[in-house]
């Protein structure tokens, strides 16, 4: 049996960053079945490149050109990706195509998207991400859009495939009238060390430059949006008495959340507050998240989170915060904070003691809970099975 799979909503490969984009790399990268068949849209700004194809990882990749019309551009491009995709299915005859669809974006378009791939004998399925609908960084009129094109991809959708249980249970709850079919099939991860050792020019130039030594610091990696929890876990670590740095990876910009994260926090008057900027370099990163002392993780929104993952795989301390998603993933591995006034910076003060028999039983745990429920080996080999077999075995 063969199966060709059109996978669409990443911004394409090879991946450069983001947590689809690294997810379609490994599934074509590291495929297991020979008989099954990727096609992956890329997003293209140069009109030029406009469905054009090229191969990677042995993957059919095609560019998909998208104007620049501001937030409505990834609307665009995935309705885009699809219609061409469906054409190309047809064009080349393809029996029993799978339309893979990553994020819940268009749903005012999908009933029209699964009539068309259905004409052809194919099949939609929908990865929901996480709650998009709840994120601050949006208007409310665009938050009431998510909400509604989440409502609509799961009405229409022949199967969901859902990264976190948490998820999967809140799609199974709140849209129980349409009776969709879910499967839950992890996010992955993987615990190599990274290539970097200690003594690399490239580790030592980086803590070097921002004035950071190794096991000197808790670390923070994740977008800069407000459901992230900064405010909480500058505030906290302000109020902490430790001595470490604050390490702060992310792409940080000087808007409206950035001055009201000042003027709430005052953190530029602590100098153990280091915002360092985005970091692109994987194996970099990596060394960073492995010579941090701890790291903090304020995510309060979405499903199987990549960066938390990836800490739990480097890193020997991870504080989380106390949410449904994070504690799916980490279970008995991760020390969690509230909100709460003073409980974080009580963590961060007893983090300072902890005994070095404690912070290897953590290390251990975070690594098996990583090798025995998020391996990538496992997250492909159901990946490949679901698409061979369909829908069959889902709730």
């Amino acid at each position: 049996m063969e199966r060709h799979v059109f996978i669409v909503g990443s911004k394409g490969i090879p991946a450069n960053y983001g947590g689809y984009e690294t997810f379609v790399e490994y599934l074509t990268k590291y495929r297991q079945n020979e008989s099954i068949h990727y096609h992956v849209a890329c997003k293209t700004n140069d009109k030029n490149k406009k469905y054009s194809h090229f191969i990677h990882n042995n993957a059919d990749c095609f560019n998909v050109f998208v104007p620049n019309i501001g937030s409505a551009q990834a609307i665009y491009y995935d309705v885009a990706a699809l219609n061409y995709s469906i054409k190309y299915a047809k064009h080349h005859n393809i029996s029993k195509p799978i339309f893979y669809i990553l994020a819940c974006r268009i749903g005012p378009f999908m009933k029209n998207i699964v009539k068309k791939a259905h004409a052809i004998g194919a099949k939609v399925y929908v990865n929901p991400d996480g709650h998009e609908w709840m994120r601050a960084k949006w208007s409310i009129p665009v938050r009431k859009y998510w909400k509604v094109s989440e409502k609509l991809m799961v009405k229409h959708a022949d199967l969901l495939i859902c990264d976190s249980k948490n998820i999967e249970k809140y799609i199974n709850s709140v849209y129980k009238n349409y009776t969709p079919t879910t499967t839950f099939i992890a996010y992955g991860s993987d615990v190599k060390r990274s290539l970097l050792t200690d003594e690399d020019p490239k580790i030592k130039d980086w803590l070097n430059k921002f004035n950071i030594n190794s096991k000197e610091y808790y670390l923070i990696v994740g977008r800069f949006v407000p459901e992230n929890n900064y405010e909480t876990m500058i505030r906290e670590f302000m109020n902490s008495t430790t001595k470490k740095d604050l390490v702060i990876v992310t792409n940080v910009e000087h808007n409206n959340f950035f001055e009201a994260l000042k003027a709430s926090t005052h953190f530029e008057s602590d100098m153990r507050i280091k915002f360092v900027g985005t970091i692109y370099d994987a194996e970099l990163l990596k060394k960073i998240r492995e010579l941090a002392f701890a790291y903090l993780h304020g995510h309060s929104v979405g499903g199987t989170n990549p960066s938390l993952l990836e800490a739990l795989a480097s890193t020997d301390i991870n504080l989380l915060y106390d949410v449904g998603f994070n504690r799916e993933v980490a279970g008995k591995s991760a020390i969690y904070w509230t909100k709460q006034s003073g409980n974080l910076s009580k963590i961060i003060n007893n983090t300072e003691h902890i005994s070095l028999e404690k912070v290897n039983k953590l290390s251990e745990l975070s690594i098996k809970r990583i090798q025995e429920h998020y391996s990538w080996t496992s997250v492909i080999s159901e990946y490949e099975t679901r698409f061979l077999y369909g829908d069959n075995n889902a709730v």
